[in-house]
């Protein structure tokens, strides 16, 4: 039986980079018979070119049909006029929201091969092996009432609500605590509990929900302290758990740690794990055509897709193996290029995969 694959590259360095990855994907299918079948579609900037919205009907169909989505990057400048139910940023929150893609696993990992290209001492990142779990479906970025109102002073002031179920913290607090279980179990729950109340219901939940796994050790930590920690000793995590805006800042900061978010992956996950997967990177339209883009995020992105919601992880093994052989033969990209290696572009860095893959 065929899984069904849909691809949506979206604007930018979207394109490229879903090309590379489609390419491995398919080497990969020939070589284990994995029985992938691939559709696209358009999502973000280039939908709102053909269709008029970031996210048509009919994609939203494909999107529901498919077994998983492996999407590349949406946005640029020449979108950023339009009114903001229209951005292209909204075809994204849309597929989230629509799809109940609440659990949002960001990776970051230093292969041994980059720590030069970190900005931080290669001793505090060696061996660095984080997961964050972020909730996606709720929190500001969904809350209502939201908007741009006129006050009677005629001053225009803006507002967002900031609120979580208890039923959506507890989905994504038993999702964290099942990744620490087959990690190091260890569990670090991020809040702002001593100001904001929906962090503290936050953090009651976790507490809750611990004495359901007791051989993971959960820890909570402010989120200031928690950003503070990943760059001054960022070892000292394994999970993290957190709440969607929280979630957003903290693994692009630990993007960092890796050497450059153009290395990192992600996946979305319903609750039948179900998912759409994406580079954490976003659509970098300053080099997009230019063959300077990263592929490799999008290419773990895809292992990912493999491993969590196809149940292929032999196939995912194998494609990681080939990231990190290609790494041990010098090849970078110019974002994690360093003195003595070799620059390639994104078409030679995905071929590079493939015959690594080999």
């Amino acid at each position: 039986m065929s899984k069904n694959i849909l691809l949506l590259p979206g604007d930018g360095i979207g394109p490229e980079i879903v090309a590379e990855a489609r390419k491995v994907l398919d080497r990969a299918n020939d070589l284990y018979g994995l029985a992938l079948a691939f559709d696209q579609a358009a999502v973000g900037g280039c939908s709102i070119d053909r269709c008029g919205v970031p996210l048509d009907d009919a994609t939203l169909a494909k999107a529901r049909a498919a077994d998983a989505i492996l999407m590349g990057a949406v946005g640029g400048p020449q979108w950023d006029g339009l009114e903001r139910s229209l951005r292209p940023e909204k075809g994204l929150l849309k597929l989230r929201s629509e799809l109940q893609l609440f659990a949002n696993l960001r990776p970051a990992i230093l292969y041994p091969q980059l720590a030069e290209a970190s900005t931080l001492k290669a001793e505090v990142v060696a061996g660095l092996d984080i997961l964050i779990v972020r909730e996606l479906t709720g929190g500001i970025y969904f809350g209502e009432p939201r908007g741009i109102r006129t006050l009677e002073s005629g001053e225009r002031e803006g507002y967002n609500t900031y609120r979580y179920a208890e039923h959506e913290i507890e989905r994504i607090g038993r999702n964290a605590f099942a990744m620490a279980m087959q990690r190091d179990r260890r569990l670090c729950s991020v809040d702002k509990a001593n100001v904001l109340e929906a962090t503290v219901l936050w953090r009651e939940v976790m507490q809750r929900l611990a004495a359901e796994y007791p051989a993971v050790e959960l820890s909570h930590m402010y989120v200031d302290n928690a950003a503070m920690q990943l760059v001054r000793a960022p070892k000292q995590f394994d999970v993290i758990v957190t709440g969607n805006m929280f979630g957003d800042i903290l693994s692009d900061a630990a993007a960092m740690l890796t050497g450059s978010i153009g290395m990192l992956p992600s996946a979305s996950l319903d609750k039948d794990r179900r998912g759409l997967y994406e580079p954490c990177h976003g659509s970098a339209p300053d080099i997009a055509g230019k063959g300077m883009a990263n592929p490799l995020a999008t290419i773990l992105s895809a292992a990912m897709m493999l491993r969590y919601s196809l149940d292929l992880a032999p196939a995912a093994q194998a494609i990681e193996a080939a990231v990190g052989r290609v790494l041990d033969q010098g090849l970078r990209t110019a974002d994690i290029y360093t003195a003595g290696c070799r620059k390639v572009s994104t078409a030679e860095m995905g071929d590079a995969v493939l015959a690594a893959l080999e």
